[in-house]
């Protein structure tokens, strides 16, 4: 092996990057832009990294002793040689995993980035510091980790629920038509701003939480589409106006999780008005909860047992101390060991249970990754339990780890259309998609089929 032609301009890249930070820049630029499909890109981009250094430097290079190239001439040299070996080429590896990890999640971001990686790369070569076979091997090492993480943790376009079942509504080429409530609160003012840019004719009305319910209800009287910015609250609260209405509703991401518009496929303003435009929706099932004269829906998820109580908890810390650290303490005073569990009739047996989760939708793991719903209108509660027992911390964590399929003395899961608790004891915690409510008596939670139509786009085919 010869050492590639010596080229005084690209040796000065490869030692603007020792040890990925030039990565660590370039992911914290990402994160900057403030969009969600940038923030998971730089987030991929850096965890390929890692994997990529972690086989090439703690594996390959202690397992392939390759010395390093001759010296090329004065003007092609590095100014300070590397004494480590050659093979593979540490530098290519980051540069490429990077590169295609950002590209695996977000392929316009990964068009700005693959530039500077190859030029990085290449730069090994010329530079004198390695054989090219070095950068090349470093370099496929580096796409392999991209793809591997890709495995464990899925793109959300791998995970995107089927454009299905269809429904028929108005296109609004200039948005004329929909009436967008945002909650301010949440943090969408300026999400809903950008809708307004891009449609000008759409109408947004901005308000505060508790104005919420009652703009919902003006702007549906009006309305041939009814619009929501928030989080998930807010979202469930205009999903309950615009059955009662019979509208179909268009969901703008703007809250800090936003499960229902990410499983829909709707990320941005870019996503939501493309369907709009096009007059692209389908019909998603929806999620009923009755308890005496309490009812309500939920598009995500339904429980009782100790994660209410962790929420109620969350939300009386997090004004003091952030939300992070609100969760932390929430989970530790509620996971206490002398606590006791909930009790309930559950399938004809009274049992002690941690837990009852009930998700509108099969959640299916993929990977290391959280459950996503690959279908929004099967027909089916996702319905998990976790038994009571001692160490409610352990038995959690366990039906977390082994995934919804999975039954054991400490866990089950099952999918059904409708299930009932009886003789839930008073003051009883039940969350539905974030909010909660107290319950007792029955409670009934059941699966009411394709009933909302929401605006998606549609993958061409």
């Amino acid at each position: 092996m010869t050492p590639a032609v010596p080229d005084p301009a690209l040796p000065r890249p490869s030692l603007s990057a020792p040890h990925g930070a030039l990565w660590c820049v370039a992911a914290a630029a990402l994160g900057a832009t403030r969009t969600p499909r940038a923030r998971r890109a730089a987030t991929r981009g850096l965890a390929s990294l890692g994997l990529a250094s972690l086989t090439v430097n703690a594996l390959a290079k202690r397992t392939l002793r390759h010395v390093r190239p001759a010296p090329v001439p004065l003007i092609g040299q590095l100014k300070r040689r590397r004494t480590t070996t050659s093979f593979p080429s540490g530098q290519a590896a980051a540069a490429a995993a990077f590169a295609t990890g950002v590209a695996l999640e977000s392929p316009a971001w990964g068009t700005v980035v693959a530039p500077v990686a190859a030029s990085l790369a290449l730069s090994r070569g010329h530079g004198g510091a390695r054989f090219g076979s070095d950068v090349l091997t470093g370099a496929a090492l580096g796409v392999g980790a991209a793809f591997a993480v890709r495995c464990m943790v899925p793109t959300r376009g791998q995970v995107a629920p089927p454009a299905r079942p269809r429904a028929e509504v108005p296109a609004l080429p200039d948005g004329e038509g929909l009436v967008l409530v945002a909650n301010t609160a949440a943090g969408s003012a300026e999400r809903a701003r950008a809708l307004r840019d891009a449609l000008p004719r759409a109408e947004v009305v901005e308000c505060e939480p508790g104005d919420v319910p009652a703009e919902l209800e003006k702007a549906a009287a009006r309305a041939r589409v009814l619009g929501v910015c928030g989080g998930d609250g807010t979202v469930n609260a205009a999903a309950r106006v615009a059955l009662r209405f019979r509208l179909p509703l268009a969901v703008l991401p703007g809250g800090t999780l936003n499960h229902f518009a990410y499983d829909l496929g709707i990320e941005d303003v870019r996503d939501l008005a493309r369907a709009l435009r096009a007059g692209q929706a389908v019909r998603v099932d929806v999620g009923r909860y009755s308890c005496g004269e309490k009812h309500g829906v939920f598009l995500n998820t339904c429980s009782v047992g100790v994660y209410p109580e962790l929420v109620r908890e969350r939300e009386r810390w997090s004004h003091r101390i952030g939300g992070w650290p609100a969760g932390v303490l929430a989970a530790l005073r509620v996971l206490r060991a002398d606590r006791h569990p909930l009790e309930a009739e559950f399938q004809g047996r009274t049992r002690p249970l941690w837990l009852l989760f009930a998700g509108s939708g099969t959640y299916h793991r993929m990977g290391l990754a959280s459950g996503r719903r690959k279908d929004l209108a099967d027909g089916q509660l996702d319905v998990r339990v976790v038994h009571g027992g001692r160490r409610p911390a352990i038995r959690l964590l366990a039906a977390a780890l082994a995934g919804p399929l999975t039954r054991s003395p400490a866990h089950a899961a099952v999918q059904v259309g409708r299930l009932r608790l009886d003789h839930v004891a008073p003051g009883t915690l039940l969350a539905y998609d974030g909010e909660v409510i107290e319950v007792e008596g029955s409670v009934t939670l059941e699966k009411l089929p394709e009933a909302l139509t929401v605006y998606r786009p549609i993958p061409s085919s």
